[in-house]
């Protein structure tokens, strides 16, 4: 059965850990940040003439991607419980190839929108799903350097049985694959939210 790796009395004493303000602090301010400019964009659409913009359909795929993404870094921290080294160092590759997947397929999806005249320049709206989009975009490229620490470190030091004892009995390691993991999910609620907001706004301006 899988338990918790999080709940120990090693991890106690990381309760007030800098890591851990760092990461509330700043998933804090995304949240103001995101909820903030959503807040414009109702704004101008309750109480302007400005139309509505609907995601393109690839931006709905994209969920999947990171949703899968989500799913296996939850495999890579049963594994790190159960010392499976190679499900771990797989289940984290995995997590990668998504979100670069995800990458690309946002790519995709601005140029489609460009493609098909959707520009900033003849509807505002499009110009707010463009620079939330982006902003979601950046923060993800911010999330894969640390992914990829995590996989050079499992690769480094996951090649003899005392290196694999001390890598999964760190509760440092621990403690940084959870603050990881929050981010990631969090990224991926950030999005369907995102996704769903622009949709809501649509039927709500239908009923204006």
């Amino acid at each position: 059965m899988y338990r918790d790796p999080y709940n120990t009395e090693t991890e106690q004493l990381f309760r007030l850990h800098p890591y851990k303000i760092f990461m509330y602090l700043l998933l804090g301010s995304l949240c103001a940040l995101f909820f903030g400019v959503s807040a414009a964009y109702m704004y101008q659409v309750v109480n302007s003439q400005i139309e509505t913009v609907t995601p393109p359909t690839i931006f709905l795929l994209n969920s999947v991607l990171l949703l899968g993404g989500s799913w296996f870094i939850i495999q890579a921290n049963k594994a790190y419980q159960n010392d499976d080294t190679q499900g771990y160092t797989r289940s984290l590759i995995i997590t990668l190839i998504l979100t670069v997947l995800f990458m690309i397929a946002q790519s995709a999806g601005w140029m489609y929108m460009i493609s098909n005249g959707m520009l900033a320049s003849r509807n505002p709206s499009t110009g707010y799903l463009y620079v939330i989009s982006s902003l979601h975009f950046m923060h993800v490229i911010g999330g894969i350097p640390f992914l990829a620490l995590f996989i050079h470190a499992a690769y480094k030091r996951m090649k003899e049985p005392v290196s694999v004892l001390v890598y999964f009995s760190d509760p440092e390691k621990r403690l940084k694959l959870k603050l990881l993991t929050m981010y990631w999910h969090f990224l991926d609620a950030l999005w369907i939210y995102l996704v769903v907001f622009f949709l809501l706004m649509k039927v709500v301006k239908m009923m204006i």
